[in-house]
């Protein structure tokens, strides 16, 4: 027969139980409270209501509104690497996809958005390929810029810009919380954002023991095969992938995507190739067949540790944008690690 003292020893476990069960699940936030001005890449956005029609440029930002569900309100896409999340293929389908590079400014206006989200500058910016911020204020379209493409970076050069500040996935969840309070669904934003760090911390722990004995590079494509690979800087997404799993990055360059020559990383001679696949082919060597074959053949990369000893690991290129996707590189290249034949 239960006791007195036991039946409050099993309460008081019970207690303990679901307190610690409650604090892993992220609390409800308020609602949006419109008018909402929410400061973005040094501007303030003002919104009267949560917006009905949506245009989103960059495969990032497109995926961050399908997980906030609002696939319904997303009326256009463009700039694509890539499948879009496992799924979502059903909602992604029934949007218009306006180019899967750069879209024009009159496509992007033809869906009458009430917003438009961009996820690098170099698409709407001071010398946007689709338009600038005032040609779009000019018609009273908001733009919401992605942080990770504007905070801590320097996009006057043009093209990829210089990171001034090591990129962290708290860019990418201020523009997951950004846009929830937008839309008013803080709830599903602080869901998001939760899973994504348990996915970032059990994938740290699978590789824990490696810390500080790998070297890798991080190659996204070349304007030929034979030409200078653009690869990884030290601040960029993939610098941030290599933290996370106690990797060294032998590119020490500040710039997003600088142009080193095989000589050069040769020389390093890095534990782990990580190659970038994706469907996008501005370049031949986005293929990822053209990769392997020019690592296998060219008299330089062919003598390299990594791909003699078939240490080349292939990931999806959007792991390797500041995105939701960086924690799936996290995983991905966490999971290889651990069947490779590498010190751990």
């Amino acid at each position: 027969m239960m006791t007195t003292t036991t039946r409050l020893m099993r309460a008081a476990a019970g207690a303990l139980a679901l307190g610690a069960s409650l604090f892993s699940v992220p609390a409800f936030a308020a609602a949006t409270t419109y008018p909402v001005t929410i400061k973005n890449c040094g501007r303030d956005l003002t919104f009267a209501r949560a917006p009905q029609r949506a245009v989103s440029l960059g495969q990032s930002t497109t995926e961050i509104l399908y997980l906030l569900g609002l696939a319904d309100r997303t009326v256009g896409t463009a700039v694509w690497l890539g499948p879009v999340l496992k799924g979502y293929e059903e909602a992604n389908a029934k949007v218009p996809r306006l180019a899967d590079n750069d879209p024009s400014f009159e496509s992007v206006i033809s869906r009458k958005p009430d917003i438009v989200t961009v996820q690098f500058q170099w698409h709407v910016g001071p010398k946007g390929t689709v338009g600038t911020i005032e040609q779009f204020a000019d018609l009273k379209i908001p733009v919401y810029t992605s942080p990770s493409d504007c905070i801590g970076k320097d996009n006057s050069s043009g093209g990829d810009g210089v990171r001034v500040d090591a990129f962290s996935m708290d860019l990418i969840y201020q523009e997951i919380r950004d846009l929830a309070q937008i839309f008013d669904v803080q709830d599903k934003g602080e869901t998001v954002i939760a899973d994504l760090k348990a996915r970032e911390q059990a994938a740290r722990q699978k590789v824990a023991s490696a810390n500080g004995k790998l070297s890798a590079v991080f190659w996204f494509s070349s304007a030929n095969p034979a030409a200078d690979p653009y690869v990884a800087g030290r601040n960029g997404a993939p610098g941030y992938v290599m933290k996370a799993l106690g990797i060294r990055n032998i590119i020490e360059s500040d710039e997003e995507w600088p142009t080193i020559g095989w000589e050069t990383i040769a020389k390093a001679d890095p534990a782990i190739i990580v190659a970038a696949r994706m469907d996008r082919r501005r370049y031949p060597a986005d293929d990822i067949a053209v990769k392997h074959q020019f690592l296998k053949t060219d008299p330089v990369t062919s003598l390299m540790t990594a791909v003699k000893e078939n240490r080349v690991v292939d990931l999806d290129a959007q792991t390797m944008n500041p995105t939701i996707r960086t924690i799936d590189g996290i995983e991905a290249l966490a999971d290889a690690i651990a069947e490779l034949s590498l010190p751990r």
